[in-house]
């Protein structure tokens, strides 16, 4: 299977070669005070135990870590939401190894915060056939220390691309998930963990079925 990289790379480029220069530059600022901002010692760390979930699945179906953790290991990736395009891309590598992940005994699940009906639609779109819970105003999320207040000057940004994460999200608190995978074993430890506040850059699945290997 082919490794992501390249998916991202070209859109990355797609975004230098095509946006209006005022965008990309808004862009850029709030990367950069992301990652002068983002502490990764004050996220979830190797070797801490996961805090317990309880969340709701696209059609509104309840899930939780317990049932979850309950004979198999668990895969767990917050993202955005499905506007995101190198989400899109993030999620459909993940899918390709779905299969191979559950012949080893582990479960995987997405995290967002976007409301039920929008998971829905992620999952329909790009058939996926793991979970995508809903973190209604990324509660989850701030416990794992991987919440990002977006600053003002990109509201016209997504305003301009057509993105209303009021309405997706239920709130209007601009606030998404850093993009994140972890690997917890059976007793609920995180075994493995990418935290990445460039969120033009992913996790290769591939690296994430060696985690599951080594387990």
């Amino acid at each position: 299977m082919a490794d992501i990289t390249s998916e991202l790379d070209a859109l990355q480029q797609t975004i230098e070669q095509t946006a209006p220069g005022a965008i990309k530059q808004q862009i850029a600022d709030s990367k950069s005070e992301l990652a002068r901002k983002f502490a990764p010692a004050n996220a979830i760390q190797v070797g801490d135990q996961l805090p317990p979930f309880r969340l709701k699945d696209a059609v509104g179906v309840e899930q939780s870590s317990a049932d979850l953790l309950a004979k198999q290991a668990l895969v767990i990736t917050f993202y955005r939401g499905e506007w995101c395009p190198f989400c899109n891309i993030a999620l459909a590598g993940l899918q390709k190894y779905h299969a191979e992940l559950k012949s080893k005994d582990a479960n995987l699940v997405a995290i967002t915060p976007e409301l039920p009906n929008n998971t829905l639609t992620m999952t329909e779109k790009h058939e996926l056939k793991f979970p995508v819970l809903t973190d209604l105003h990324n509660e989850y999320a701030r416990q794992l220390g991987i919440v990002w207040k977006q600053p003002s000057s990109l509201r016209p940004v997504y305003e301009a691309l057509g993105h209303d994460l009021q309405e997706r999200n239920g709130d209007d608190s601009f606030e998404v998930p850093i993009p994140a995978t972890l690997l917890v074993d059976r007793d609920g430890v995180v075994r493995n963990l990418f935290i990445e506040p460039d969120y033009y850059k992913r996790v290769d699945p591939k690296l994430v079925m060696g985690w599951v290997e080594a387990l």
